[in-house]
């Protein structure tokens, strides 16, 4: 893509308005569908989807919450001309005959961060994707849950209360079915939409750039020492009582996956927290704490007491804070690397400007740590030409380094 192809968006490519008044989406045009639990269900759902046309709409629900993990407990697939199907992951040992077919689609889905995850522990992945969450953030949305998108390009009254429920339960009530099923039949007119609107306001290609870097995205994985990202966890002082912290973390993580339940319902942080300040010696004493009052806590109070003592007997301490092995916070950069730190100065007001003149946000124009990156270890020789390979390195979609390269070039030589 060359400098010339690239136009800022006109005033005519604004985003639509919310609408006055919304016509409110209660049920599937077809009816609630059935869930589908058995192999010969599946197979028929299969087939059916084989006969449609275009590209899958998915979505997954999960128990957030409520299960342990993040997997998914309903999987809903809608194709023009094959209606949508509510698939059971959990009472279906082999998916294959699904996964064979959905694999070789491509897919529409909204947010496919949150779903691909669960979904690739399926065996599910598309051959390629468009996720209208994006799309939307990079249209200049402002906001860019399916509700308010809905909202805006379709004029649908989207329902969003059974976002949080437990998905887990079985069976599951006709209203959480026809929430479930509606998610992706309003995905295919919604994906027409913002179509239209990114093809006026020139970003269509950065889209399909974006999708695809998404696509291949690595799903998360657990940090080195997952127990470190407990709320309130900055506030302990010693290693002692941070040794505490992750017994605590441990045991409550061991159980919590083999009941199959969120660890905040068996115990929460803030109990955890609380136990380290309570020099305790006995299960009664423990369950005097704040936290320690439901009633998984007081069955579980022996292990928990057994947790608090192995944390302050063991030689195990932890430090207090691990080496990092990427770069400094940047509000250290003044005092570490004054350079790095005026160059990010410089970068941020480059971002700035192209998010204002693009209307996109800051974050979909360069990954934040991209900029940390190219501001702390800059090429030696500045020129585009060098900042757009540093860029590349990183992995910077080409439309960003179009957008960017010059310009982040440019204000560096300022410095």
């Amino acid at each position: 893509m060359s400098n010339s192809e690239l136009t800022s968006p006109t005033a005519s490519a604004d985003v639509p308005a919310q609408a006055s008044e919304l016509i409110p989406l209660n049920a599937p045009r077809e009816g609630t569908p059935e869930v589908i639990s058995t192999p010969p269900a599946l197979m028929r759902a299969v087939r059916t989807l084989a006969q449609g046309s275009g590209d899958l709409a998915v979505d997954t629900e999960r128990a957030s919450g409520f299960r342990y993990g993040q997997r998914a407990f309903l999987v809903q697939i809608r194709r023009e001309g094959a209606g949508t199907w509510l698939i059971d992951p959990e009472t279906l040992e082999d998916l294959a005959p699904l996964v064979e077919f959905a694999n070789e689609q491509s897919w529409i889905l909204h947010a496919a961060t949150q779903d691909l995850p669960c979904l690739h522990e399926l065996g599910m992945s598309p051959r390629s994707l468009f996720d209208t969450e994006l799309a939307g953030r990079l249209a200049g949305f402002p906001r860019v849950s399916l509700g308010t998108m809905v909202g805006e390009l379709l004029g649908l009254k989207l329902a969003k209360e059974h976002s949080a429920v437990d998905w887990s339960t079985r069976p599951l009530p006709e209203s959480w079915l026809n929430y479930a099923a509606l998610d992706v039949e309003v995905l295919e007119d919604l994906r027409t939409k913002i179509t239209e609107v990114l093809e006026e306001q020139g970003k269509l290609e950065f889209a399909r750039q974006e999708f695809e870097h998404e696509l291949h995205l690595p799903d998360p994985v657990s940090a080195a020492e997952p127990w470190r990202r407990l709320s309130g966890i900055n506030k302990i002082k010693s290693r002692r009582n941070l040794a505490v912290a992750r017994e605590l973390w441990t045991s409550r993580e061991s159980l919590a996956q083999s009941r199959d339940v969120a660890p905040g319902r068996l115990l929460p942080d803030k109990a955890i927290m609380a136990a380290i300040d309570f020099k305790v010696s006995s299960v009664p004493a423990l369950l005097q704490i704040p936290g320690f009052h439901g009633r998984s806590a007081k069955r579980d109070a022996p292990r928990w007491l057994d947790a608090v003592q192995r944390g302050r007997s063991t030689r195990d301490l932890p430090v207090l804070r691990p080496e990092s092995s990427g770069l400094p916070h940047h509000r250290s950069w003044v005092e570490k690397n004054p350079a790095a730190a005026a160059r990010l100065a410089l970068a941020k007001d480059v971002l700035t400007a192209v998010s204002e003149e693009w209307n996109i946000p800051t974050e979909n124009l360069l990954t934040p740590k991209y900029l940390r990156e190219l501001c702390w270890n800059p090429p030696a020789a500045l020129s585009e030409g060098s900042v757009d390979r540093v860029l590349e390195g990183l992995g910077a979609r080409p439309w960003q380094r179009e957008l960017l390269s010059g310009k982040l070039a440019a204000a560096f030589k300022q410095k």
